[in-house]
């Protein structure tokens, strides 16, 4: 059993962790090991808009961002996935991570920061961009399974052995090393300001952002019906209810996304990636919001019944950001689009 807290972070504590160092967890689960030279990641999320029928018109930049993410210094690590939001838009979302913030800077100049300055010959297109760059204090991660990394997971050096700071509410921020004497409250308000013919968000301090994905690749016919029809559901009505009242509860956005290929194709994978005002309000609406008590329930039934057999793949990674490691611009986008919500 391994701290989830890599020794070169560990430091002396001011704030206790939820549980004791007797605890045992009652089932294995794994995190993301970075080499200890690494010290800050970035997470970037380069967005599509667009009303759906438009997909011919959208292939071009999405082909686009594709391609530049194999020059120099791009990203050691990106996937696709789209859903549809609020407003009836198709979102398409290329996500990509680097170990190295001065790689990252070399390429978004030279290829990134174009994203929102693309002039389309449909206008109807919006793009946008969400970055982040925490420091690896600010961030954890969580496998279910320690033989396939998803997310910022790929660009790390490997996965740890099981890890004691698991299923038991708390763990998150046990898991996050900078918790160790911080309490990571919000500070300031996001407010949205307009630059030329974009909009950009000037954030606020200890914004709180997670991705938590599925993965049913592996999964035999019975797991997968299982799967499908019983706990994607309810897994599906939770997102639905954060992407349209969780602004009620502290979430500013979120987008429960079907991953897909470069060809737009369905895998057999999601996730959900949402921002929130704080840790805390994400601890609050884990613990005892109905619809993620019914998440957790319909899961927990899920993986009773099938015990050690299920190969259902689950994970997720965590992020406190500071207010100088985030970047969120906007253009033709509309005003419920991601961080724009929140101002």
């Amino acid at each position: 059993m391994e701290p989830a807290i890599p020794e070169h972070l560990v430091t002396v504590r001011t704030r206790h962790r939820r549980v004791g160092a007797e605890y045992t967890p009652p089932y294995p689960c794994f995190v993301a090991r970075h080499n200890p030279s690494v010290s800050q990641v970035v997470m970037a999320y380069f967005g599509l808009q667009f009303r759906p029928g438009r997909e011919t018109a959208a292939a071009v930049p999405l082909a686009a961002i594709a391609e530049v993410f194999s020059e120099q210094d791009g990203p050691g690590h990106w996937d696709r996935a789209r859903c549809t939001d609020e407003e009836g838009f198709v979102n398409v979302v290329s996500v990509a991570y680097w170990n190295d913030p001065a790689r990252f800077q070399n390429w978004f100049a030279a290829h990134g920061a174009g994203w929102t300055e693309n002039e389309p010959a449909d206008a109807k297109l919006g793009f946008f961009t969400e970055i982040l760059k925490p420091a690896v204090e600010r961030y954890e991660t969580l496998f279910s399974a320690s033989d396939r990394a998803e997310g910022v997971a790929v660009i790390a050096d490997g996965m740890s052995g099981m890890v004691r700071e698991h299923a038991y509410w708390g763990g998150m921020r046990d898991r996050i090393p900078l918790s160790q004497t911080d309490a990571m409250e919000p500070a300031g308000a996001p407010r949205v300001v307009k630059e030329r013919d974009r909009l950009r968000i000037i954030p606020q301090d200890n914004l709180c952002l997670i991705r938590s994905g599925q993965d049913w690749t592996d999964t035999e016919p019975e797991e997968r019906r299982m799967y499908l029809e019983e706990v994607e559901p309810v897994l599906r009505s939770g997102m639905d209810f954060l992407r349209d009242e969780g602004l009620s509860c502290g979430c500013f956005a979120n987008r429960y996304m079907q991953v897909i290929d470069v060809e737009g194709r369905p895998i057999e994978k999601s996730f959900g990636v949402s921002w929130w005002k704080s840790l805390s309000a994400l601890e609050r609406w884990s613990e005892s919001h109905p619809t993620h008590v019914a998440i957790f329930g319909a899961a927990m039934k899920y993986l009773s019944s099938l015990g050690p057999a299920a190969k259902l793949r689950l994970y997720h990674e965590v992020t406190v950001a500071a207010a100088d490691q985030q970047f969120f611009e906007y253009r033709n986008c509309h005003l419920k689009t991601g961080m724009l919500k929140a101002g």
